[in-house]
């Protein structure tokens, strides 16, 4: 019999193997990650909904399956949280939303269907930003989640519970999305790994835009290898989605990572166009001291990207007013500030503006790509400045200097995002503060296999630099609960089952 932490705290491929030999069963680490769940979260508040009957069930039936010998899955048995913005059937999705406080969706997301039949058991929800509009992971539903190395600070958002949950071993596999860096902003501050694939790899069956790329799915964990495993059971073609297609899950195999004396990289503390903290640039500058000597050749990077900030501007509007549209035409007052804000911004565009975006968006796609030209990954900060506190809303300056719109700290990100090449989050030691600092690995367009193979190469080599290994939290700092985190919570939410992960042990 393992322990709890035992159990935790290994990777999801080992305890795949593990099952699959008879040394562990699904029922085991479920029960695990639910004693880990009630334990930690009511310090941190990541997991919303959960829906441990079923989970249970389903943990029972994947064993009795493994005993006979049945063909299985490859996340088969591993408990997995599911961002609150994803459906899940019979399940409580709220997107963070009072509006939606009690809706139980009767199918699941297209990507929770997919990871189903893959395998995976869903444990619960993970919190989120009411309706993912923000950084910051806060809603008039479930609160705030806190940071797992200080719960006073925030996770990032929007995919923050999925971050806060994973940093602390309290789920293997985590769900996220991505605009302007919802899964890369709260990977860098919990310490864990968040990728935004290229656009035609994880299908996105929902998304009212479909020839857009700005919003795209992908996983969560703790490290690259588990990463992966998630990564290549999202992977598909679905027919709602136009910009999807038929990729081999097989190439995304770390096994045989590439020679770091051999790898190019670039790297930028700024992009040219972005307010980063001066803390930020020293710490970064620090790790790229550190870490050059792992690298064949290690050069910065001057790009081209002056309009980046008015084209995302464009860009993100527009998304919302497709989204959003016919709710703000029945009643403006049902959006959230931040989406109402969002909405309004686009509604108020022209033909002509959207023109201008999108040819720039081209231009510096570009533009991107011939500046990267020589190099295999480029690396870059992920957040401009350390973790501030949850009841903070977003980071309104950085060095003095005044950021409007609010999602405008974001820059470092959504730089990335427009121009569409595939992007990782990992851990690089911790900032001047002590909290974790993360780094983007940026890969070449269209080369997600490669830059995943170079960032476990880099991840391993990490461990082994004192300055750039993961950090891990101090649970003897999470002892006890946080009820400062439900303090915007209006009235507590039910779930499915009757459990609530974080409303059933913190005052509301």
């Amino acid at each position: 019999m393992f322990a709890e932490s035992a159990l935790t705290t290994t990777s999801a491929n080992e305890l795949s193997s593990l099952m699959k030999r008879g040394e562990i069963s699904p029922v085991e680490i479920l029960s695990s990650c639910m004693a880990r769940i009630g334990r930690l979260n009511p310090a941190v508040n990541a997991i919303t909904a959960t829906c441990y009957e079923r989970a249970r069930a389903e943990a029972r039936e994947a064993e009795h399956q493994l005993r006979r010998g049945d063909p299985v899955g490859p996340l088969h048995g591993l408990p997995i949280g599911i961002k609150d913005l994803q459906e899940t059937k019979d399940l409580l999705t709220t997107y963070g939303s009072p509006r939606f406080r009690d809706h139980v969706p009767t199918a699941d997301h297209p990507l929770v269907a997919s990871l189903r039949r893959a395998g995976a058991i869903v444990v619960g929800k993970t919190n989120v930003p009411e309706m993912g509009a923000g950084g910051n992971t806060r809603n008039p539903v479930w609160g705030a989640t806190g940071n797992p190395f200080n719960p006073m600070l925030n996770a990032g958002g929007s995919s923050g519970g999925s971050a806060a949950a994973l940093a602390l071993d309290m789920l293997p596999l985590c769900t996220g999305s991505d605009t302007g860096g919802s899964l890369r902003i709260p990977a860098a501050l919990c310490g864990v790994v968040g990728f935004r694939p290229s656009p035609d790899l994880v299908p996105h069956a929902t998304r009212p835009l479909g020839w857009s790329s700005i919003s795209l799915l992908g996983p969560m964990a703790r490290n690259v290898g588990d990463l992966c495993l998630l990564l290549r059971a999202m992977i598909g073609c679905d027919s709602r989605d136009p910009l999807s297609g038929k990729n081999d899950p097989a190439i995304f195999d770390t096994s045989v990572p590439p020679d770091l004396g051999a790898l190019r990289v670039g790297y930028t503390e700024d992009f040219g166009v972005c307010a980063v903290d001066s803390d930020i640039r020293k710490v970064f500058r620090q790790r790229i001291e550190a870490i050059a000597p792992l690298f064949g050749d290690c050069r910065p990077l001057d790009f081209d990207l002056s309009e980046a900030d008015r084209c995302f501007d464009v860009i993100r509007a527009e998304s919302f007013v497709a989204a959003f549209h016919d709710d703000y035409t029945r009643n403006p007052a049902l959006l959230a500030p931040d989406v109402r804000a969002n909405y309004e911004i686009g509604s108020s565009m022209t033909l002509a503006n959207r023109a201008w975006a999108h040819a720039e968006q081209t231009r510096l796609f570009r533009s991107f790509q011939q500046t990267i030209a020589d190099v295999d990954v480029v690396l870059a900060p992920v957040s401009p400045v350390t973790p501030f506190g949850w009841q903070q809303p977003y980071a309104d300056r950085i060095d003095g200097m005044m950021l409007s719109p609010y999602y405008r700290w974001l820059a470092l990100t959504y730089v990335v995002t427009l121009a569409n090449n595939p992007v990782l989050s990992m851990p690089c030691g911790v900032d001047h503060a002590g909290m974790p600092f993360g780094i983007q690995v940026i890969g070449k367009f269209r080369g997600d296999a490669q830059l995943l193979q170079a960032a476990h190469a880099i991840e391993q080599a990490f461990e082994s630099i004192p300055t750039a290994c993961r950090p891990k939290p101090d649970l003897t700092r999470l002892s006890n609960p946080t009820p400062e985190l439900k303090s915007i919570v209006t009235a507590p939410p039910g779930s499915s089952d009757g459990h609530s992960a974080s409303s059933a042990s913190v005052p509301v």
